[in-house]
């Protein structure tokens, strides 16, 4: 935090900074006296009204009284990265989105709308990198018709906690009604350990999902669209690891390589044979894949709830470089 020659906490942050990563330290409490500090990093969003709104790396809001302010400050736009390869935020989001193609899209100026029969919200929602080209207002009007025709509800999906994300977006979404609904957060590491961590021994690939390969997937009730959208992206590998006992695979995986990326997807062990290093297994196979076809640094999408899968991927080498959310339309 700021302080001044006379030894005082300074506030060096005005309205003229919203859309900045900023640092505040705020008074917590009854009184001066007694009170305890409070600090809060992210983006400004919004300061009217008395009023402060922080956005945080996670996609939380925090609202804070500019009366209760003691010190803030403007800070670098994102941290430097110890680890993975170096990466932008846009460059990520058009790999995850080529990864998982929809079946019927639609430019609207930096916007695509995205849409395969309400199949994941991913491959049915917005992605709004760049200007759509006219005022918000009509731009979200503009996407609440084009998925009403479609029968499908109106998804706009926006990243926090990097260089480039879309804070202001976010905020700007819930001031008009939408819905917070998913969080998760895209994880980025280096492509040649996982290859190295398990033989991958027994582990069949193959450029198609199987029917003993979707017997596993846990999306019940493929369909047409389905088998569509996992089988999208410039090149994708489907792998699996037989179970003893016939059936389903007890574990599977899927894969697209773009370019230096490879993205990890649909991992997932029998229940009953977890625990076992299955899932390292799967992804060691897919990864020697992509090696050969010239990837180096790996990405996947884990959502914030599950812990398991956080707990092994940070042990593979990934670390999270983004959140991202998907905002539903108001009622």
């Amino acid at each position: 935090m700021e302080i001044s020659a006379y030894g005082r906490l300074e506030v060096r942050i005005t309205t003229a900074d919203v859309g900045k990563r900023v640092s505040v330290r705020r008074l917590s409490g009854a009184g001066v006296t007694e009170g305890k500090f409070t600090d809060t990093v992210g983006v400004l969003t919004s300061w009217d009204d008395g009023v402060l709104v922080i956005t945080r790396k996670s996609g939380e809001s925090v609202r804070i009284d500019e009366s209760s302010l003691v010190a803030g400050k403007v800070v670098p736009t994102a941290p430097a990265r110890r680890r993975g390869p170096a990466a932008s935020y846009e460059e990520l989001a058009r790999v995850a989105s080529r990864a998982w193609r929809p079946v019927e899209s639609e430019r609207l100026g930096g916007w695509e709308l995205r849409a395969a029969a309400g199949y994941t919200r991913r491959a049915n929602s917005v992605l709004p990198l760049g200007d759509p080209g006219i005022p918000l207002d009509e731009a979200l009007g503009a996407v609440r018709r084009w998925y009403r025709e479609r029968g499908l509800p109106a998804y706009v999906q926006t990243a926090t906690g990097a260089e480039g994300t879309q804070e202001l977006l976010c905020a700007e979404l819930e001031r008009r009604g939408w819905v917070r609904e998913v969080t998760a957060q895209l994880w980025i590491g280096a492509l040649a350990p996982i290859a190295d961590r398990a033989d991958a021994e027994g582990v069949m690939s193959a450029r198609e999902a199987d029917e003993a390969w979707l017997a596993r997937y846990q999306r019940k009730g493929v369909s047409e669209v389905a088998l569509k959208v996992l089988g999208s992206g410039p090149s994708v590998w489907f792998a699996s690891v037989a179970a003893a006992s016939g059936g389903a695979p007890a574990a599977i995986g899927r894969c697209v390589v773009d370019g230096r990326w490879a993205g990890f997807a649909a991992v997932e062990v029998d229940p009953a044979q977890r625990r076992q290093g299955l899932a390292t297994t799967v992804m060691a196979a897919l990864a020697r894949r992509a090696l050969d076809e010239g990837a180096s640094a790996a990405w996947l999408q884990v959502e914030e709830e599950n812990a398991g899968a956080r707990a092994l991927y940070a042990g593979m080498g990934f670390s999270a470089h983004h959140a991202y959310h998907h905002y539903r339309e108001p009622s």
